[in-house]
């Protein structure tokens, strides 16, 4: 009777789903949405091809067929992960005829690829495939085991070749979860390796909230709601904890551990936490990658790791490194502050690469920038 029952549920949950195609992406790029929604009164369709809303993507409304059904067909679209979502008489939710939806912070989307240049790095293509694992580590400086998500590259398993590493940290209100999903790293490491373009290597993604165990629903904290802004994530505690991690990788992995093949590189949040561990241990990275960072600490955070900040850095640039590249949107809030970082930097005589683009605080510059950053390690 349990088994029964079992299957009688499995089976309700296959068929009573609607059947209905959305999004339906057309031969020209186009796309069409489809929500079965009788009684709502207006439905709006949200996407990140539609010029943003302040923090949130523009909306357009759909329309209402004889059959209940909200229709709504974009122009074509140029190739890219975009996410979407509807907004039923106000209410903001997913499309449940779409499965593949992502979090980000504590928000919920739909997810679609359009195929194509850039974008194609983004898709599980026929070539082959490295391996994600979750990993729990000891934290002796934080007194806690903690999670962290590790890339290894095809044929790691089989090999007792050592390989490079690429440390890689999330942003505000990311966890270790953030780069492997949004970010879509497997993906672009596969390509990129299969490619030629990338030397493999293993790529380490932490959880950079350091009064966290593990990503929310993921640790001992249970199913709780993420926030943007945690205690303790930008006061210096991280960035002296950095070790604990490097420690546990070099001890369970096969790995070349020295300066000249290790790398470390963020976006936003983790940005400053790459720009602050490669200035404390100026002698522990010979790649770093600043992807939309935020730079100074606020000025009432009091940690060591944030003394002397000139003259770690001028001993950073003299120890050497091959690599120190930063990436920024042209409408990216923290613009302006990465300017000045460059300055700065120009006035040392420390040298960087700099890399511009179009848009702003947006995962669709991060996973460029990550596809860019890549090739250049290692080499």
């Amino acid at each position: 009777m349990v088994v029964m029952s079992t299957v009688s549920f499995a089976q309700q949950s296959l068929f009573g789903g609607e059947q209905i195609v959305s999004p339906e992406i057309h031969d020209d790029n186009s796309v069409t949405f489809r929500l079965n929604a009788p009684s709502a009164k207006e439905v709006k369709l949200a996407g990140e091809w539609m010029p943003a809303e302040g923090w949130t993507p523009g909306a357009v409304t759909m329309r209402k067929g004889d059959n209940g059904i909200w229709s709504f067909t974009t122009e074509p679209l140029e190739p890219e992960l975009f996410s979407c979502s509807f907004i039923i008489d106000g209410f903001r939710t997913t499309d449940p005829n779409n499965p593949f939806i992502v979090r980000d912070v504590a928000s919920v989307m739909n997810i679609f690829i359009i195929s194509g240049k850039h974008a194609d790095l983004y898709k599980v293509n026929d070539v082959p495939h490295g391996t994600v694992a979750r990993r729990w580590y000891d934290s002796q400086t934080l007194g806690k085991r903690r999670r962290l998500t590790v890339y290894t590259p095809p044929g790691y398993e089989n090999s007792s070749e050592k390989y490079p590493v690429l440390y890689l940290l999330h942003g505000a209100g990311g966890d270790e979860e953030a780069w492997i999903t949004l970010g879509r790293t497997a993906q672009i490491m596969d390509n990129l390796i299969a490619q030629g373009k990338a030397n493999p290597i293993i790529v380490v993604m932490p959880n950079g909230n350091v009064i966290q165990d593990a990503a929310p629903g993921e640790g001992t904290d249970g199913f709780y709601k993420p926030q943007f802004m945690i205690p303790k994530t930008m006061d210096g505690t991280y960035e002296a904890s950095f070790p604990d991690i490097m420690k546990f990788v070099e001890n369970n992995y096969r790995v070349k551990a020295n300066k000249e093949n290790r790398a470390i590189a963020g976006l936003s949040m983790g940005g400053f936490h790459s720009l602050h561990i490669s200035r404390y241990y100026p002698n522990m990275f010979d790649y770093v990658g600043l992807f939309s960072a935020a730079i100074l600490p606020n000025q009432d955070v009091s940690h060591k790791v944030y003394h002397k900040f000139d003259e770690t850095l001028k001993t950073q640039m003299e120890n050497g490194f091959e690599l120190y590249w930063i990436g920024m949107g042209k409408t990216d809030f923290l613009y302006e502050s990465g300017k000045q970082y460059c300055a700065k930097l120009d006035r040392m005589g420390m040298k960087y690469t700099y890399r511009e683009s179009e848009g702003g605080h947006v995962w669709r510059n991060w996973r460029i920038y990550l596809s860019e950053f890549a090739p250049m390690l290692f080499k």
